[in-house]
């Protein structure tokens, strides 16, 4: 294989989820040498960062934010898959905090089959679901408004999070990768994440399988500990086999 033609294969594999050198040998059955030189050229160009051991998907080249309302509409069906598999994790008085995002509103809605829960969430668009729910406490954080994902942030967010724990956390994200986190299009949303990371006993990340190694935002929140992947079954083995092999994710695919 002509090396332009190897490198960008070898890059497809990387967005693809396989990060790292051995498993990239193996593939293209080339030397180490040779599949740290083409990652090398790749990272000089732009297209990936290098991480120890492998290599990560482009960052940096941002690609513009969809609306709330966008997203709502994208792979919709595929959504409510997931956010019932989300349910499956919740029981009868757990104390949860739920992020912003399509696939946590849907999650939202569902919550009426679960009995004294209490909701904290900067969530707009997840507000009206659960204020129909006659015996589920529901505790907004205040914040600055983000209107493209009807989400608060800031300083009053935060302030928030420092005073409370909770059993369980219901992420989104723009992308997951596995050895990078989440992956988001402002600062400010990768740190209110990161913090509500460092408050929660269980996290569970809802991420459609368009997601999975996408990293064409700028900005991180490094998973911190174990955490649950809930992703769904049009995602390739390529995809799927870095969150694998990362010990700290437990993965659990949907039908759909």
């Amino acid at each position: 294989m002509k090396v332009a033609k190897r490198r960008s294969a070898m890059l497809e594999a990387v967005h693809n989820g396989i990060t790292d050198v051995e498993t990239l040998c193996e593939r293209f059955k080339i030397s180490e040498a040779t599949v740290r030189r083409d990652l090398s050229s790749l990272a000089d160009e732009g297209y990936i960062v290098r991480t120890y051991g492998g290599a990560a998907a482009v960052v940096g080249k941002r690609e513009p934010e969809l609306s709330l309302v966008q997203r709502q509409h994208e792979r919709g069906d595929i959504k409510v898959h997931l956010a019932r598999a989300a349910l499956e994790h919740i029981e009868d008085g757990d104390t949860l905090l739920l992020d912003g995002g399509s696939t946590t509103t849907a999650l939202a809605k569902l919550l009426g089959q679960r009995r004294r829960l209490h909701v904290f969430t900067n969530n707009l668009a997840a507000l009206p679901a659960l204020a129909a729910i006659r015996d589920c406490k529901v505790t907004f954080l205040g914040g600055d408004l983000r209107a493209a994902s009807m989400t608060t942030y800031g300083v009053t967010a935060q302030a928030a999070l420092e005073r409370l724990s909770v059993n369980k956390l219901f992420m989104s994200a723009d992308g997951v990768v596995a050895d990078l986190g989440l992956c988001e299009a402002s600062a400010e949303q990768a740190y209110l994440k990161e913090m509500m990371i460092r408050r929660a006993l269980h996290v569970v990340v809802l991420a459609d399988s368009s997601k999975l190694g996408n990293a064409r935002q700028q900005h991180w929140t490094p998973m911190l500990s174990h955490w649950t992947l809930i992703t769904d079954d049009q995602a390739g083995d390529d995809r799927l086999e870095a969150f694998k092999r990362r010990r700290a994710v437990a993965l659990e695919v949907v039908r759909t």
